[in-house]
């Protein structure tokens, strides 16, 4: 199986030789190669069985590096990076053909991000390349929040995870960019459109793809546990399966129609955020159960709200 460990040291090296590591961040974790290195890139989609037409995300740990891999940084792509990075927030931005076209699958943008976990700074901080890190899971898959969640997923298929802990976030970052003049959300995330519009005023959401993407994490079937999710009370759930066999994915309320070890509940207190940090352990865990289907419902849309619906609508079974 895969090395993890907490030796920041040892995982520079790996990545100076061209390896994969998994790299711990805010929101999920990373499987994170040299951006610069189209070979260690194209690991990445191997890895992950990743299709090459969707983008990565290059990660840093300062503006002044984001500046030697783009041709020009907006006024509202500084006020927001100055606010939120480091942070859950991708920006989109005019690329230097120093990023390899793998990374951006043709598009002459870049998405970029500083993200804001101690480890993964102090790593990059000792890199002179940036990392392309794009969830360290199998693609279209849960997304990874430990790095246990990682060495489950991956195997012996990277030499080392960085072991951060467990993500502080729990979903992928937001993703924002500038095409058409105002500012457009590709991806909901762990930056909230409240706060977003709060700096810089309305922004559109266009966060679906099914092909082609602009932007990393638009594809429109994503997130998805083995088992079939569907969007159902267990009530509605009820009339095709018996309860046993039923996984109850739940916002902050148990129900007394299936056996409780079979339910996971993302926030007793009804806290959002709560809710988002859990919500990708505690589909893996439902997955992990014998059962024959997952059901949920979706959660109030406000705030991170709009993002957890985000994934479990395309996590949700197609069938």
């Amino acid at each position: 199986m895969v090395q993890i460990g907490t030796d920041v040291q040892k995982a520079k090296e790996f990545l100076m030789q061209g390896d994969l590591i998994g790299l711990p961040t805010e929101t999920v974790y990373g499987l994170a190669a040299n951006a610069l290195n189209p070979d260690a890139v194209l690991k990445i989609f191997r890895v992950k069985n990743r299709p090459s037409f969707d983008p990565l995300i290059v990660h840093t740990d300062s503006v002044d590096k984001v500046q030697t891999f783009v041709t020009a940084i907006p006024e509202l792509a500084r006020r927001l990076a100055e606010r939120f990075w480091p942070g859950p927030l991708t920006i989109l931005l005019p690329k230097k053909p120093i990023i390899p076209d793998l990374v951006t699958s043709g598009l002459e943008t870049v998405a970029i991000r500083i993200p804001n976990h101690p480890m993964a700074l102090r790593l990059l901080s000792m890199l002179d390349f940036p990392l392309a890190a794009p969830s360290a899971n199998p693609f279209g898959y849960i997304s990874p929040t430990t790095a246990r969640h990682v060495s489950e997923q991956l195997g012996n298929r990277i030499p080392y995870v960085l072991d951060g802990g467990s993500a502080q976030v729990g979903i992928e970052s937001t993703i924002i960019g500038f095409a058409e003049g105002g500012p457009i959300v590709y991806r909901l995330g762990g930056m909230s459109l409240e706060k977003l519009e709060a700096l810089v005023g309305k922004v559109s959401v266009r966060s679906h793809s099914t092909s082609n993407p602009k932007a990393p994490g638009m594809l429109s079937s994503h997130y998805a546990p083995r088992k079939p999710l569907l969007l159902k009370t267990p009530a509605q759930a009820l009339v095709n399966y018996k309860p046993e066999r039923i996984g109850v994915l739940a916002f902050e309320e148990i129900t007394p129609l299936v056996p409780v070890e079979h339910q996971q509940i993302l926030s007793l207190a009804g806290d959002i955020s709560e809710a988002a940090k859990n919500l990708f352990a505690a589909m893996r865990a439902l997955d992990a159960f014998d059962i024959d289907v997952i059901v949920t419902e979706l959660l109030p849309e406000t705030g991170l709200g709009r993002a957890i619906n985000d994934r479990l609508r395309r996590a949700a079974f197609k069938g």
